[in-house]
């Protein structure tokens, strides 16, 4: 039996009764997505679980339950007192899709071993498949390899598989190559229609803003969200930035070894080929940061700074204040995971920031307790759909309509 939950007509952003939350839900889809709730009986074939132990998690995973007219699955998730997780299954997956939710709180690798534990669990519950619905992966800022580091993203991804996870469903990975880290699909979703859909109906005047792009890095996501908005486009360039190839490793080549031949400056007799000076490659120029300038005009307008991930803000911050000296006068910003670490919340409330807007991909209630300018959209809707449409087999790419690769 099918029942009509959610309806295409334009949607209308509805307050929570507790002004400190701010959080904006959408009782409505918006106009580019028009779904259709399945009520969930004892024999549907699916479960949905909340991995984490954290009233934001399971708060998240309560609205998704109820746009798909299902309950959430009795599983128990907490932590013995030596720290070791322990998780419980209360209920029978045998033979069915069960889809996990899991939120990334500050304690970012108790929740992995959270997931992995939990995905365990249903695998050896012989679960037919097991879908991981993680709206902010953990690790993906650490997916490039830096120096003797490593990609720890692709070690995460690895460990996932093992556990027995089939699917993944993600919203706004940080680099969208990491997909190709997982050796089975991963479906990332956008959280920009949301955000879109808040400046249209919560921005006043929001025709007279400007998007900015607090780096040359964040250029072509500031680009798409001007021209879906049809608005102007400034880019900041000269921001502090981390400079690898400065730094000193310790690395030398060739290698520096006490008391050999090379070292002292002897001849190596050879045989077949005399040892040659090393060869001598151009010199790198060093790199200096430019004067900081605006490129665009941002004299008497609003200001829209978007990025992915907000977590410590002095980025922002600075960037605001550049954006303050060169006219604006009301400055926002718009990232998807509001993840806000350490004393972001301070650093927030005495900036120029007017107001930081962000989804509920991450918990952040303790942040938003100290700091009144930061404000939550609510992106259960398209995560219940994805949920969905991957049960009843449909096809994802109506997520999708109207989002380029580069977006």
């Amino acid at each position: 039996m099918q029942e009509k939950c959610i309806s295409g007509v334009p949607i209308m952003p509805r307050r929570n009764a507790m002004p400190h939350k701010s959080v904006f839900s959408y009782s409505r889809a918006p106009k580019w997505l028009n779904v259709t709730c399945t009520m969930n009986s004892a024999g549907s074939g699916y479960r949905v679980f909340s991995a984490n132990s954290t009233v934001a998690c399971i708060e998240l995973a309560k609205k998704i339950t109820e746009r798909l007219g299902v309950e959430l699955g009795k599983a128990i998730v907490y932590q013995e007192a030596n720290g070791e997780t322990r998780v419980e299954i209360q209920e029978s997956v045998r033979g069915q899709d069960v889809f996990i939710i899991q939120t990334i709180p500050r304690d970012v690798n108790t929740a992995v071993m959270e997931l992995l534990i939990m995905t365990y669990a249903l695998k050896t519950s012989c679960a037919k498949n097991i879908i991981g619905v993680i709206p902010y992966f953990p690790y993906s800022k650490q997916c490039k390899m830096r120096k003797r580091g490593s990609i720890v993203c692709k070690l995460l991804a690895s460990m996932l598989s093992n556990a027995g996870l089939t699917h993944i469903i993600t919203m706004d990975l940080h680099q969208k190559e990491i997909q190709g880290f997982f050796n089975f699909p991963v479906d990332n979703l956008r959280a920009s229609p949301f955000l879109l859909q808040y400046i249209q109906e919560e921005i006043q005047d929001y025709r007279n803003a400007v998007i900015v792009a607090k780096s040359p890095d964040a250029a072509k996501r500031a680009q798409s969200y001007a021209e879906r908005l049809r608005l102007g486009l400034a880019v900041i360039h000269g921001e502090a930035q981390f400079a690898e190839v400065d730094m000193a490793d310790g690395r030398h080549s060739p290698p520096t070894v006490k008391n050999s031949p090379l070292h002292l400056g002897l001849e190596i007799p050879c045989k077949r080929q005399p040892l040659y000076p090393g060869i001598e490659l151009p010199m790198m120029m060093a790199k200096e940061k430019p004067p900081i300038s605006v490129v665009g005009d941002v004299g008497g307008r609003i200001a829209i700074i978007v990025d992915d991930i907000i977590d410590e803000v002095e980025s922002f911050v600075a960037a605001a204040e550049i954006l303050k000296e060169r006219g604006a006068y009301k400055i926002y910003v718009m990232a998807t995971h509001g993840i806000l670490s350490a004393d972001a919340p301070n650093h927030i409330d005495e900036s120029s920031i007017f107001e930081v807007v962000v989804t509920n991909t991450v918990p952040h209630d303790v942040q938003k307790l100290r700091c009144s300018k930061i404000k939550t959209v609510d992106i259960s809707l398209i995560l219940s759909e994805a949920i969905r449409r991957i049960h009843n087999g449909e096809s994802m790419s109506y997520l999708f309509r109207n989002i380029a690769m580069d977006d």
